[in-house]
């Protein structure tokens, strides 16, 4: 019984950390429509948002993605 318990939580931890993983991912993405730049925690699949900056950088937190939003050139004018 300890054991099935054991590999039921193995199991479900196995799904659990890939998602936990991803977390340290943010992107500086453009609304293609508004042209308004924002940073979010997952790689845009849409075609309404599109991922600017130096070839798709990803960073590791916020703050970094944020400083470097500042510095994309079409996302200045906002």
């Amino acid at each position: 019984m300890k054991l099935q318990l054991a590999l039921a939580g193995l199991l479900a931890a196995s799904f659990a950390l890939p998602s936990v993983a991803r977390a340290d991912e943010w992107y500086v993405v453009q609304d293609v429509q508004t042209k308004h730049c924002t940073v979010v925690d997952k790689r845009p699949v849409t075609t309404t948002m599109t991922v600017v900056g130096p070839d798709g950088v990803i960073y590791k937190t916020r703050a970094e993605a944020e400083n470097a939003m500042k510095t994309v050139k079409v996302c200045t004018n906002d």
